[in-house]
């Protein structure tokens, strides 16, 4: 279950959204505007401002508004949300599921699912199913680790190589992730640990 901080007339309010279309930075201003958040492209935070949600009290976070919007014609957005150019890569999760991952060295595997960060609510890492080219596992890439995706060829490329993603330690999908299973990966990847830049930021 996800609770929301919002009322069921204002879910039932928000502005429409296709499934199976690109989400553009239209159509997130939009939405923005509706819930009474800052734009995220604005400041260097995942959330604009800050690395959390602007009610979650970091420095420099603008805490949402939820009024009823009167039913009047769109008013134009202000000077400080001009879009830049062109539209964000935002795709459904579901669309992206199935893809093949590329490492450096050749495909390993598919996208199995997300896992999300429910702090920032970002998505953490992506769930990858070695499978598709020998007895295998399912493991955990981070988000940070991704290069680009192909949505023609339907690819994501990581920057990993398929020995270090086959000898990834497993993601077992009934047992919670802890910390200590989190080091182990980033350990095993040889990455920084996003927990700790998160921290330094907010020093």
């Amino acid at each position: 279950m996800v609770v929301l901080a919002l009322t069921r007339q204002q879910v039932e309010d928000s502005p429409p959204i296709s499934l199976d279309e690109p989400v553009s930075r239209q159509v997130e201003a939009e939405y923005l505007r509706y819930y009474g958040y800052p734009p995220y492209w604005e400041g260097p935070g995942l959330w604009g401002v800050a690395m959390f949600p602007p009610y979650s009290g970091f420095a420099g976070a603008v805490a949402p508004t939820y009024e009823a919007r009167p039913e009047a014609a769109p008013t134009p957005a202000p000077a400080t949300e001009a879009e830049p150019h062109g539209d964000p890569h935002l795709r459904s999760t579901h669309e992206i599921k199935g893809y093949n991952i590329h490492a450096h060295d050749g495909e390993i595997g598919h996208v199995e699912d997300f896992i999300l960060d429910d702090s920032t609510w970002s998505i953490r890492y992506m769930v990858v199913d070695t499978r598709n080219w020998w007895p295998g596992k399912k493991v955990l890439i981070s988000s940070q680790w991704l290069q680009s995706m192909n949505w023609v060829s339907q690819r994501v490329n990581v920057d990993l190589s398929r020995e270090t993603i086959k000898h990834s330690p497993e993601y077992d999908p009934d047992q919670v992730i802890n910390r200590a299973y989190e080091i182990e990966l980033h350990s095993h990847y040889e990455r920084p640990a996003y927990w700790q830049e998160i921290a330094v930021r907010d020093d």
